[in-house]
């Protein structure tokens, strides 16, 4: 080839190039689909995390949901009970020992699986969150809204009212 051949040779002008230029960094390549696999992956990893989160959140939730009402089903038991044990007035019979020993059983069973009873005294302050008043009485002993006497208990699960105190109230 001569010289005169190359300088006639039609050379690319700079649009040609830009163009096969443009041409390639358009087609995706084997980095950007790495990228967008590990990216994908990412949020699906994320997404099964949260899933997974909720999933045992919602197990914990139905859990303590079954808890309270097996309790609330033993309950009854709980109250006949105390009846049973206030009624008797042979506190050594052998009877009584053994009925006493059954009542602190399932007390502490439930105790175990999370159960607390609302404590009150008379004279605390009436809280319609937790008890039930049932009654009014009039009493220059007791101040307004104050617990005279308890009639029933209360019990609490992990911070949910299980059963609200009957309560009666004076003033």
């Amino acid at each position: 080839m001569s010289t005169d051949d190359i300088i006639n040779e039609e050379l690319e002008t700079p649009d040609e190039v830009q163009e096969q230029e443009i041409e390639v960094l358009d087609a995706p390549s084997q980095d950007d689909k790495l990228s967008d696999a590990i990216n994908l992956y990412q949020r699906t990893l994320a997404e099964f995390d949260n899933y997974r989160k909720r999933t045992s959140k919602e197990m914990a939730i139905r859990y303590d949901d079954g808890i309270r009402a097996a309790c609330e089903d033993l309950l009854p038991l709980v109250d006949n009970f105390a009846r049973a044990l206030s009624a008797c007035e042979d506190k050594e019979n052998g009877f009584y020992q053994g009925v006493a020993m059954i009542a602190r059983q399932l007390e502490g069973i439930l105790t175990n699986l999370g159960l607390e009873a609302i404590t009150l005294n008379p004279g605390d302050k009436f809280d319609p969150n937790f008890h039930n008043a049932v009654a009014h009485v009039e009493d220059e002993n007791f101040g307004q809204n104050e617990i005279v006497d308890v009639l029933q208990k209360g019990y609490i699960h992990k911070g949910k009212v299980l059963r609200h105190s009957v309560v009666r109230v004076a003033n």
